[in-house]
């Protein structure tokens, strides 16, 4: 792995505050505009591999849907930080939680 690009995401990911959230293509969307590489899946590796101590449960993927095989946990964190969800309640609503950096 990349060490400037899981730096990249991680701080990216650092700045997401509570409450909010990014997919995955977003962030690889701002990082490339620094870096001139990467996209989603490569931030789900970072995110998989070094991403544990970072607020993960604020990346999603493009149709709000928590990393797969976390969905409890994260929703328990959305819960507490009162992110915006869909109605059916298993998925961020991005039309209204969605973040991104200025």
């Amino acid at each position: 792995m990349d060490d400037e690009y899981a730096e990249a995401v991680l701080r990216v990911v650092e700045r997401i505050p509570p409450g909010r959230a990014m997919s995955y293509g977003a962030i690889a969307d701002v990082v490339g505009l620094s870096l001139g590489r990467g996209g989603p899946r490569q931030v789900g590796t970072v995110m998989s591999t070094v991403g544990g101590t970072a607020a993960w449960w604020r990346v999603v993927t493009a149709a709000g849907r928590p990393p797969r095989g976390h969905e409890v946990r994260a929703l328990k964190e959305f819960a507490a930080e009162g992110t915006p969800l869909t109605r059916d309640g298993e998925r961020v609503d991005l039309r209204r939680a969605a973040w991104y950096p200025d």
